[in-house]
């Protein structure tokens, strides 16, 4: 079994400390050092202080300049002069992207086919060359791959890359200097990187503090690793974090992981939308999917804060208009503010009044109303009405039923 001074000595060499502190001197006035922002209602609600480290508030977007840039930086002129090409879900294209733009150099940044729109524009208009290629991050990247089987160019690492991983960890950094009694640090995994570099800078200078990671589990690579012990390529589905959808993690990142790191959970889409709605409503914060992952552990239990001062590091907000529209449906949803019943009503006239009257009489509101008289299930006579109601909980769900139910209606909760 690994000691204590073995896993520090592992992830030591795997990623120095001195990286993540050359890469802070390196970024300093390119980047920008993010708010760590104090959240009284989640504090309040979670029963211990949390705060949260606003990635989504840099240039573009996310952490991802981060590492992205401070590659760059590093690498001598002559190996810049063909260009950079990566591959990228969407936002280390940005962070490529920009970072290319302000060193002067070409990028070509290879991206799934199914990429939101608001991120393949926000890496157009930093000027990099875009090729959509497969239907996910993995496969993207085995194209980007063969370009530079024919093509010149650096390849940028989305994670596994030290330099890349220790301009990830200068966020940590910021962490430690904003608040240096920080007990708990929650941070989204997908291939690793910012993790790997979060953790080694907080456990180099406050190894008492728990780093925990959080998977989405449509991609729960790391977390089914770490249950082997080695490697394993998870299935990618669908997901709302389409930011953290890696089916493998990096050799690199994933042995700083093991020896770092010490728990990773996973959550669930609904618990995703419904952080990304609470982080809206709650604390002003537009957070993408991926960003969102870590305030949705706390939510749900994934990751308890029960030890002192916690911060939830929100890795992006690179959140297009209509997947907004879907994550708030979604997140009403999920918060028991929504809700669509099916009612059976005499075909008289005043049925119909009579039903919105009791439903006013519980509060709630009525915002789409489809009557159908021509179902030939219903009995000569019969109506049925498919209402949508604004709701404020599951409580007042439950209040709006009992209601109804009361007053003779034959109702059906639809989904």
């Amino acid at each position: 079994m690994n000691t204590l001074t073995d896993t520090t000595s592992t992830a030591e060499r795997l990623l120095p400390f001195s990286f993540i502190q050359e890469a802070a001197v390196r970024l300093s006035g390119r980047v920008r050092r993010t708010e760590l922002i104090h959240s009284p209602y989640f504090s309040e609600r979670l029963g211990c202080p949390i705060y949260f480290k606003c990635e989504n508030l840099q240039r573009t977007g996310s952490f991802k300049i981060r590492g992205a840039l401070n590659f760059m930086l590093s690498q001598p002129l002559e190996a810049l002069a063909g260009g950079v090409v990566t591959a990228s879900a969407g936002n280390h294209g940005q962070g490529v992207a920009f970072a290319a733009h302000l060193l002067g150099i070409r990028a070509t940044v290879f991206m799934p086919e199914n990429t939101p729109v608001q991120k393949v524009n926000a890496v157009h208009e930093h000027g990099a060359d875009i090729v959509l290629s497969g239907r996910n991050f993995d496969e993207a990247r085995a194209a980007a791959a063969r370009h530079l089987e024919t093509h010149e160019g650096l390849f940028v690492h989305p994670f596994e890359d030290p330099l890349v991983m220790a301009g990830q960890g200068t966020a940590g950094l910021e962490i430690l200097d904003q608040l240096p009694d920080v007990d708990t640090v929650i941070v989204p995994i997908g291939g690793g990187g910012l993790i790997s570099g979060i953790a080694a800078a907080i456990k180099k200078k406050r190894p008492s503090a728990r780093v925990i990671g959080v998977e989405t589990s449509a991609a729960p690579a790391v977390h089914f690793s770490l249950k082997r012990g080695v490697i394993m390529e998870a299935p990618v589905t669908a997901s709302l974090a389409d930011g953290i959808a890696v089916k493998r993690p990096g050799e690199s990142t994933f042995g700083i992981i093991r020896s770092l790191v010490d728990e990773v959970v996973l959550v669930e889409e609904e618990e995703i939308a419904q952080a990304i709605v609470l982080l809206l409503e709650r604390n002003k914060l537009l957070v993408e999917g991926a960003g969102a992952v870590s305030l949705a552990a706390l939510l749900y239990g994934q990751a308890g804060c029960g030890r002192g001062h916690t911060v939830c590091l929100l890795s992006g907000g690179n959140i297009d208009v209509k997947t907004i529209a879907t994550v708030v449906e979604r997140g009403l949803v999920a918060g028991g503010r929504y809700l669509k019943l099916k009612v059976e009503l005499e075909d008289v006239p005043g049925s119909m009044a009579g039903l919105a009257a009791e439903i006013a009489a519980t509060k709630a509101n009525i915002y789409y109303i489809s009557h159908d008289r021509r179902s030939i299930t219903l009995p000569i006579g019969r109506t049925e009405v498919v209402i949508e109601l604004e709701t404020r909980g599951y409580a007042h769900i439950r209040e709006v039923v009992d209601h109804l139910e009361e007053k003779g209606y034959d109702v059906a909760v639809l989904k």
